[in-house]
């Protein structure tokens, strides 16, 4: 089975000629959504979404072509072949667009990709247990984790100076137990 990956997020339609705005949730934005280039519709709950006309098939897949991109406000106004007029445009407002992550250039040495974070576990440097991403929230201040812990939710800004080792072979978030974000 495949994984899928989102690389950004329709916000709305703009225009009349079935453009959308989309916020870049990639670092690859000038490959991915190049003209020509393929990604996958995705769910408003960021799931790979099933082709309309064979939504009984678990394996359909909406593929979406990119026509043009262009930079708009931080993110791109693209025109997608299948979306072909505003009225069509509008029934994509909050939905994630998707890429097989095997199609993506894998993440460097220090890096991990976003969607890998939930489900990792986060631990003191001292060896303590704390908790586990349940799940992640682009903020205009950056991503910040979700934490589930034994006294309940902690966000955890994922910030070289909160997180002190990422082990994404162990699935593991190292912090500093005592720096007053789990108290």
């Amino acid at each position: 089975m495949t994984d899928f990956a989102i690389v950004g997020l329709i916000r709305k339609a703009h225009g009349i000629h079935g453009q959308v705005t989309l916020e870049l949730l990639t670092d690859e934005p000038e490959r991915i959504f190049a003209r020509g280039a393929r990604v996958f519709a995705g769910t408003v709950n960021g799931d790979i979404a099933r082709h309309p006309d064979d939504r009984k098939n678990p394996d359909s897949r909406q593929e979406l072509i990119v026509k043009e991109s262009t930079p708009f406000k931080g993110g791109l106004i693209v025109k997608f072949d299948q979306i072909p007029d505003r009225t069509a445009a509008e029934q994509w407002r909050q939905r994630y667009v998707l890429v097989p992550v095997d199609e993506l250039t894998p993440p460097g040495e220090d890096e991990v990709f976003v969607h890998e974070l939930v489900g990792m576990t986060v631990q003191g440097n001292d060896g303590s247990e704390i908790g586990n991403v349940v799940g992640f929230y682009e903020l205009p201040q950056g991503l910040t984790l979700d934490v589930k812990t034994a006294k309940g939710d902690v966000m955890l800004p994922y910030r070289q100076e909160a997180i002190l080792e990422v082990d994404r072979a162990g699935r593991v978030l190292i912090v500093d137990p005592h720096s007053g974000l789990f108290d």
